[in-house]
């Protein structure tokens, strides 16, 4: 990455519940410049956000940013479509993705990196039921042996 340092803004773990990720992008997003006051006090949520792409173009939704307290009149829609900026190889490799069955773009995090706010978006196939099943059996094995593990190292 460089030498531009990376803040985290907001983090969807839910993606990591409801999907296989598959490929991940980075994503440049359109914002006002309130938007981007609000996002250096960390005031985002990707939680509910979704994203389409129309016309070669690929925008967000459901993406909230809380309005600038200090922004009055030039506050945008907190819920308001942000278009996102890739490369035209991505867009298309992504349209022929999503064509496929299964296949969606969901937003995983918001960011900082140097002065520009990114956005990692990722293409996932959405996990069954009983995908979700076998991860939290494996999560509930793997801290059932930590806490064997530390149990055995401290007697």
């Amino acid at each position: 990455m460089g030498k531009e340092s990376v803040k985290l803004i907001a983090n969807n773990k839910k993606a990591y519940h409801d999907y296989f990720i598959e490929e991940k992008y980075e994503a440049g997003i359109c914002l006002h410049g309130t938007e981007v006051k609000s996002l250096r006090m960390g005031k985002c949520s990707v939680k509910e956000a979704f994203i389409r792409i129309e016309n070669g173009e690929v925008f967000v939704y459901n993406m909230h940013i809380s309005p600038y307290e200090k922004g009055n009149i030039f506050n945008k829609d907190p819920l308001r479509v942000k278009k996102l900026m890739l490369h035209k190889s991505e867009i298309n490799k992504l349209l022929g993705k999503m064509k496929e069955k299964g296949y969606t773009v969901v937003p995983l995090q918001v960011y900082f990196k140097g002065s520009l706010v990114k956005v990692e978006i990722a293409l996932a196939k959405g996990k069954k039921l009983y995908d979700k099943r076998n991860d939290i059996a494996k999560k509930d094995q793997r801290r059932e042996a930590e806490k064997d593990f530390k149990i055995r190292n401290l007697g």
